[in-house]
């Protein structure tokens, strides 16, 4: 039997819930790195098994991109992050994908499924010790990168999903 002391204990135990929830994300979660600022890069290891250092891409612009295989906004902006890379990748423009899955598997099996090409990786604790995830989903950040490739320069930063002409904008900052 439901009892009022039963619907207030389990109100108070998700309003618990709901304020760890909250300070867990703002914890975990760092806010949009401010224009002009210099972000560094971590080496990592990307889904398909390849290594990705900074020094590979220096001096070119790279887009990183967060995003999840559950996320419904990512699932709508990632074909679009992917036609970007495609079509100006021999432009100098590079994307770095990052996924907040828990599981690799998951972020594996979701590129393979859409036929996803960028490079991605996961945003593992080591990664997100050198590169925080910025609140919110999908976050797209633009960095122009020093020779060397260990920093870049912030020269665009959306969170939420971006239009199809926005994300396609991005080869203005080649």
């Amino acid at each position: 039997m439901f009892t009022r002391r039963n619907l207030i204990q389990s109100l108070a135990a998700l309003a618990t819930l709901g304020l760890a929830a909250r300070a867990w994300a703002r914890d975990s979660e760092s806010p949009l790195p401010p224009l002009g600022s210099t972000l560094k890069l971590p080496a990592l290891t990307l889904l398909d098994g390849r290594p990705w250092t900074p020094a590979a891409v220096g001096g070119k612009t790279l887009v990183v991109y967060w995003w999840a295989s559950w996320c419904p906004f990512c699932a709508v902006q990632s074909p679009h992050i992917e036609a970007l890379w495609r079509a100006q990748q021999a432009q100098g423009l590079e994307v770095l994908a990052l996924s907040i899955d828990k599981q690799p598997a998951a972020a594996v099996n979701y590129m393979k499924a859409k036929g996803y090409s960028f490079p991605a990786g996961l945003v593992s604790p080591e990664v997100a010790r050198i590169l925080p995830k910025p609140a919110g989903l999908p976050v797209v950040v633009v960095l122009k990168l020093a020779a060397d490739g260990r920093s870049g320069k912030v020269v665009f930063a959306e969170a939420g999903e971006m239009f199809p002409e926005d994300v396609q904008g991005l080869k203005k900052f080649l």
